[in-house]
């Protein structure tokens, strides 16, 4: 029997809890993978996946991606995190008739396809996530990357707060979790403080070229490694990068193969 420790749930959900640890036993569920710092990143949602990159972590489309590149992976002693969009439904995805209209909010600007989600919802959202996470979990996959999980700072069409998001992205993590995989949250700046304990990695996008890549530092001092993608030019952020720990690639918006890392 392993053992599985997880913060547990304040009574308030503003207000996260520290300092309360509790020991689940864990039978029936494979030990997590717990990324470290200073691993590398590779993030490939687009084009033929090149496992030939120098990377230690593959961060790939959770329904684009067939098993046997995830084994490929492993026996190169690298790790694969599986890309779900949470926050809102993607209209080319093969689950979207499973979304109820009511859950369906206003088109995510600048993303064509794509519109927000009613979060609150977990009745009907839950069992569509977590057949998503078990998918994840039936190609081999070692954490999952969330994305879309600051609904209640733009106009999503629902009256969504901050507490309605903190409860959301908690239930993902756990629900990730649940079934062996790690957790990573993508951007969120404003609830970072408050959501790092129930998330094992952090990736930002576009931090350093907007000047917020230091809301990062609850999980750098936790020992959690932070990803840190840039769509121009990085050469100028990675002293800084570097001297805090965080993991920094420059990618083109299409995320296709091709990447730079700082040296």
């Amino acid at each position: 029997m392993g053992l599985f420790l997880i913060g547990a749930c304040s009574p308030n959900i503003n207000e996260p809890s520290r300092s309360i640890n509790l020991i689940i036993p864990t039978e029936n569920v494979k030990p997590l993978w717990f990324p470290s710092q200073g691993l590398s990143l590779q993030i490939q949602f687009s084009g033929e996946p090149d496992l030939e990159i120098e990377a230690d972590v593959f961060d790939l489309d959770a329904f684009d991606t067939d098993p046997s590149l995830i084994q490929q992976l492993h026996q190169y002693g690298k790790h694969a995190i599986c890309y779900i969009n949470a926050g809102a439904i993607e209209d080319w995805r093969p689950d979207v008739s499973s979304f109820p209209p009511e859950v369906v909010g206003k088109p995510y600007q600048g993303w064509p396809g794509e519109n927000w989600l009613d979060i609150r919802n977990l009745e009907a959202l839950a069992p569509i996530l977590e057949a998503r996470l078990d998918l994840c979990k039936s190609k081999g996959f070692d954490g999952v990357e969330y994305d879309n999980m600051d609904g209640f700072q733009n106009d999503t069409g629902f009256k969504l707060t901050d507490s309605d998001q903190l409860a959301f992205n908690r239930w993902l993590a756990e629900a990730a979790h649940e079934r062996g995989l790690a957790a990573g949250l993508k951007n969120d700046p404003d609830q970072i403080v408050d959501i790092e304990p129930w998330f094992d990695f952090l990736i930002l996008e576009s931090c350093y070229a907007q000047g917020w890549c230091d809301l990062a530092q609850p999980f750098v001092e936790a020992g959690k490694p932070v990803f840190a993608i840039e769509y121009s030019n990085i050469n100028k952020y990675c002293a800084i990068a570097n001297n805090n720990s965080i993991t920094l690639l420059q990618k083109k918006l299409e995320l296709d193969a091709w990447r730079k890392t700082c040296p």
